[in-house]
């Protein structure tokens, strides 16, 4: 895991937790703005996961006979 990764995974759940906040004391604002960041939360993760298929396979392994 890298640190595009795990900054997704923190910012889909301040998100989420953003998104609770606003519904619980009626914040429109608050609540789309923790819709916004799990948006980009998943995006960052997704972007990790492209920079992983580009780098190949792990160096911890080994290819070949």
């Amino acid at each position: 895991m890298n640190k595009d990764r795990v900054k997704g995974e923190v910012n889909q759940v301040v998100g989420k937790l953003k998104e609770a906040t606003g519904r619980a004391v009626g914040d429109k604002r608050l609540e789309q703005k923790g819709r916004n960041q799990k948006i980009i939360g998943a995006v960052q993760k997704g972007l990790d996961d492209i920079k992983q298929e580009f780098r190949g396979p792990s160096k911890n392994r080994h290819g070949g006979a």
